[in-house]
């Protein structure tokens, strides 16, 4: 029964998450079915103490980058910086190739080590005036932002920052440019199939006569007047450039310098400056660039504590939603039949190390909702085992580590993924206009670059 309920929990999340009802209602309700189901569990003690603590633990470690990163969308967008973006974009790749122009532009920041939560703040206002302008059909703009957010930069391509690609290291003592030839062709193949994909799709619309349509604003869209005089393109790039370089900067250079050793305290949680470092790099980034950009655009805003009010409250909702996702997955990882799970698909390939390390992160990263989280559940459980058995079989650590790396960003995207569900709250779109979409560029073309790299790699290229 309790195997029974984590299916058809997590089943009925996917499904009514699809059919537009919010998360916040589901996740607790669908944890405490699972967990009734489980029989002999404490339903309210599990409620309270796993998914409250879960949820309550990823707030405050990640509020700060939602509630700035929507400020800082919300201040780019009514400072008029986002539409100089969007229209010298337009000049570069012409209007036929929006879509490439916002993959390309979440690529470079989510390469750059922005956060994809906030590239998906920052490059909204971007790339909702680039699809208006180029008459797209609004529906594909998540799918665009998954692709170029979540898909080649955060598993794929050699060097990228994203913890999806640090989190393999310790377990195969590689480094974030393992196997680089077969991640950099992972990449292509999902930035390339993607933007077909995508481009199909439009030109199909576009013959059915469907262009941007009409949409409602959400708390991320500009409120700048049409006939408001724009920054010129340098002012309007230069707060992105500042998130980047200064977000590079205080995580390799100022923060490492730093003498943090009050942080093993117990008042400061008993951690270490490597721990929250990445946090606070961004943290500052952001708000200086923040800063920046009300500065460089100061006499183009309309009424600038309205664009601060409204970016703040603009990042309650998926901030929360991404919580709950967090929580629902923690209270499943705790499930007894969930030990079953994850025993029964780990020892699917017992003697081929890399596809059964594949199928285990991306079945464990679909069930929690999580590509770091279904990672983390794998090689914590048998990383050490599946290490020892390609070290045995003369597999390459940096094969191990690539693929565990492609296969975290494959299920995960399911339609319960915080998010895809945070990405949809931004756009003010629904699973039902805008998920198809997703689940082709975000899942079904990162799986099937991962089985062609593990093919690759079993030859030994």
């Amino acid at each position: 029964m309790g195997l029974i309920g984590i299916i058809l929990s997590l089943g009925l999340l996917m499904y009514l998450a699809y059919r537009g009802i919010n998360v916040l209602i589901l996740a607790p309700l669908l944890a405490c079915l699972a967990v009734l189901m489980s029989g002999g569990l404490p339903v309210l003690a599990t409620y309270t103490q796993v998914f409250m603590q879960s949820l309550g633990g990823y707030v405050i470690t990640y509020f700060p980058l939602f509630l700035l990163g929507a400020i800082f969308g919300k201040v780019m967008a009514d400072g008029g910086a986002a539409r100089t973006i969007a229209e010298r974009i337009v000049e570069w790749v012409g209007p036929g190739q929006a879509v490439l122009a916002v993959v390309l532009a979440c690529g470079v920041l989510t390469f750059g080590g922005v956060s994809l939560f906030v590239v998906a703040f920052a490059i909204y206002p971007i790339a909702n005036a680039l699809f208006r302008r180029a008459d797209v059909p609004k529906r594909l703009l998540p799918a665009a932002i998954a692709l170029g957010s979540f898909t080649f930069t955060m598993t794929a391509f050699p060097g990228t920052p994203a913890i999806q690609n640090a989190i393999p290291i310790p377990f195969f003592g590689t480094n974030v440019f393992a196997a680089p030839l077969l991640g950099t062709l992972a990449g292509v193949i999902m930035l390339g199939g993607g933007t077909f994909w995508l481009n199909r799709r439009r030109s199909a619309a576009q013959g059915r006569g469907e262009g941007y349509g009409e949409h409602e604003e959400t708390g991320a869209d500009s409120t700048l007047p049409s006939d408001v005089v724009l920054p010129n393109f340098a002012v309007a790039i230069a707060p992105v450039i500042a998130v980047i370089t200064l977000n590079a900067l205080f995580t390799y250079v100022v923060i490492p310098m730093m003498s943090a050793d009050y942080l093993a305290e117990p008042k400061y949680g008993a951690t270490s400056l490597s721990s929250v470092a990445g946090i606070w790099a961004i943290i500052v980034s952001l708000t200086l660039s923040i800063l920046l950009a009300i500065a460089l655009n100061w006499a183009r805003f309309k009424d600038l504590l309205d664009t601060v009010n409204t970016g703040t409250m603009g990042s309650l909702l998926p901030v929360f939603n991404t919580a709950s996702e967090v929580g629902y997955g923690a209270v499943i990882a705790s499930l007894p039949a969930f030990g079953l799970i994850r025993d029964a698909v780990l020892g699917l390939f017992p003697d081929n190390p890399v596809a059964s390390l594949a199928v285990a992160v991306n079945v464990l990263a679909g069930i929690t909702g999580s590509a770091s989280g279904g990672m983390s559940i794998a090689l914590n459980a048998l990383g050490e085992r599946f290490a020892e058995m390609g070290q045995a079989q003369g597999v390459s650590m940096g094969l191990m580590h690539r693929v565990t790396a492609l296969s975290s960003g494959g299920f995960d995207a399911l339609p319960h993924n915080g998010a895809v569900i945070t990405l949809l709250a931004i756009t003010g779109m629904t699973h039902k206009k805008s998920y198809a979409d997703i689940f082709v560029v975000a899942v079904c073309i990162p799986v099937l670059a991962t089985i062609l790299v593990i093919v690759l790699g079993s030859l030994g290229l």
